[in-house]
């Protein structure tokens, strides 16, 4: 009996985004498998955000085509998109700050179960709700905090619950856009174990600039380079390629 073969969780195929003369995707080709963190990485310019802005559905390519697990889903808007489990963050923290951490990450619950107009009946009573929201609290590290008010937390603890709310969704892709950005040592070293601890259980495709959390987490790597994706392969297999560190690491950054 013939069987298909799995498709990778997410297939960008010869996409390119141009902005009048600027091409700032160019041709790119990517995939990412089930379970694994993906980084991309890239000096800035380079495209990182427009290709995560495509891949969420935030802006459509110009050409080529999204495809995930075999669907494409190139002209559907980000609210499908993360109706068929593929979820973002962002590099600006997006929290509802006079809210608590449990109200902010019930609201991503309720909105995922697609009962957003039964706001208020939910938020006085619905138990099996925050219970799931307590669950994602303390799967992110904020299970203490979940009667904090999200504007009181600090700078790593609202990356944390941003995570959370994106969890939250039932992804199966998770999409973090510098997750570190802003963070120092400290608060760097408590993300980066619940970044590891997703990979297996879904895709994450994680743009960052802070090269040692990427060395730290990637399955894979890919470098992008002027919208074009130059090498593609494990961390060891980065850190040792010469075009990639005269285009962009050094041989200081990645020794």
């Amino acid at each position: 009996m013939n069987t298909q073969p799995t498709p990778p969780l997410l297939e960008l195929r010869n996409l390119v985004k141009r902005y009048g003369g600027l091409v700032a995707t160019d041709r790119l080709n990517l995939t990412v498998q089930r379970g694994e963190i993906h980084a991309i990485i890239g000096p800035n310019g380079a495209g990182k955000t427009t290709l995560i802005h495509q891949i969420s559905g935030a802006i459509r390519p110009d050409e080529g085509a999204v495809l995930f697990e075999g669907r494409d889903i190139t002209a559907r808007p980000m609210h499908e998109r993360v109706r068929l489990g593929l979820a973002r963050s962002y590099q600006i923290t997006t929290i509802f700050e006079a809210c608590t951490v449990l109200d902010n990450i019930a609201l991503a619950v309720q909105a995922r179960r697609g009962s957003s107009m039964r706001f208020w009946r939910a938020a006085i009573g619905d138990s099996l709700l925050f219970d799931e929201a307590r669950a994602v609290a303390q799967q992110v590290g904020l299970g203490p905090r979940v009667d904090a008010l999200a504007g009181n937390l600090a700078h790593g603890e609202q990356r944390q619950l941003e995570v959370g709310l994106a969890l939250a969704t039932c992804p199966r892709l998770l999409l973090l856009d510098e997750p570190m950005a802003g963070m120092g040592p400290d608060e760097s070293a408590r993300l980066i174990p619940l970044i590891r601890d997703l990979g297996g259980e879904i895709g994450v495709v994680l743009i960052e600039h802070d090269m040692d959390a990427v060395f730290r987490l990637a399955d894979r790597i890919s470098v992008l380079v002027a919208g074009r994706v130059v090498a593609s392969g494990s961390p060891d297999e980065i850190r040792n390629n010469s075009e990639v560190k005269k285009a962009y690491l050094g041989d200081e950054a990645i020794a």
